[in-house]
């Protein structure tokens, strides 16, 4: 650690660390970005250069090796995330690794193996911005009422073929991609974990991923989670959590803007139409720099890690499931 921060060394020039994740770093509380790796000495130094970065690497594995790199984020495509983060623990290293942990469960199980001072955790910037917080604390203060159901929907238009979300060997998709967020709000606005998932997909004929994944998830106590997500429709994102006397709107769930303020919107339905909605002004944030500090005071002692291992093997069963059910035409029990 540097002046009590810490250092890290950042895997790829992957375009999320390179417009998000350092940014987030840069401005965090509790770290330096002190090293980039790439498979391309030329592009790690110039990745280097335009960020303010002191260390290139022309090699992940040099990158690894490195002694004065306290933490990796691990921002490869998905069918990496598992082996570059074992790699990078067995070097000594803690880790954050983008969403989703894994292709799956069985191949995030292996998580389980590795050394319990080393921490590892999915990159859910979400669960650190202060209006997922808010809407938890408006959720458990009872001023819904009960929260009985949750409606999300996340899209955006990517037809690229050479695009890694639309290439099936790499974890492309919509439901790897973006459902991960959507199925994440569901346990972490209800406190509890889904109970059984129907699901429909449709999947690009050229390109093999599922293009539009839809899905009904039921938390008991007659709780339900319905989610839509695309990666060919029009960009939108908004999550609906309604309870027994109000409903509360998240209006930009997931890519709230970094430094700006954001709104949630409390309605309690006397007049249709949003007219009787009550604005609540989240104050900006970077979101990135708060999951960045919440990493790193786990690695530093001052607080737990929220989220660990265990907690990115359920997102997968989860996500397995809804695969599953589509497969089968059914519901599914989740385990």
């Amino acid at each position: 650690m540097e002046n009590g921060k810490i250092r890290w060394g950042i895997v790829s020039t992957a375009k999320i660390g390179r417009e998000k994740v350092i940014p987030g770093i840069q401005r965090s509380r509790t770290g330096i970005a002190a090293a980039i790796a790439s498979r391309s000495p030329v592009v790690a130094r110039d990745a280097a250069s335009e960020l303010g970065i002191e260390k290139a690497y022309g090699s992940y594995e040099e990158l690894l090796s490195d002694p004065d790199i306290d933490a990796i984020y691990n921002p490869l495509p998905n069918h990496l995330h598992v082996p570059v983060t074992l790699q990078a623990v067995e070097a000594g290293k803690h880790v954050l690794c983008e969403k989703p942990i894994a292709l799956n469960a069985k191949e995030a199980e292996q998580l389980r193996a590795l050394p319990k001072d080393r921490l590892v955790a999915e990159g859910f910037m979400v669960r650190a911005h202060p209006q997922w917080i808010k809407a938890r604390e408006i959720v458990r203060s009872g001023e819904l009422g009960e929260l009985k159901a949750i409606q999300a929907f996340f899209s955006f238009f990517n037809t690229d073929p050479e695009n890694i979300r639309n290439l099936p060997g790499l974890g492309g998709g919509a439901l790897l991609d973006i459902g991960c967020y959507t199925m994440l709000a569901g346990r972490y606005f209800f406190d509890a974990e889904p109970q059984r998932v129907v699901s429909l997909i449709d999947r690009d004929p050229e390109f093999g991923v599922d293009r539009i994944t839809s899905a009904m998830m039921d938390f008991g106590g007659g709780r339900h989670l319905n989610f839509t997500v695309s990666t060919q429709l029009t960009p939108f994102q908004r999550f609906q959590l309604v309870g027994t006397q109000k409903r509360l709107e998240i209006v930009i769930p997931v890519n709230a803007p970094q430094g700006e303020a954001v709104p949630l919107r409390l309605d309690d339905g006397s007049i249709l139409g949003d007219g009787s909605a009550e604005t609540l002004t989240i104050p900006p944030c970077d979101q990135y720099a708060e999951l960045v500090d919440v990493f790193g005071r786990a690695i530093s002692g001052e607080a737990p890690l929220p989220y660990g291992v265990e907690d990115a093997i359920q997102n997968m069963k989860i996500l397995d499931a809804v695969f599953a059910s589509a497969d089968k035409g059914g519901w599914i029990e989740i385990k």
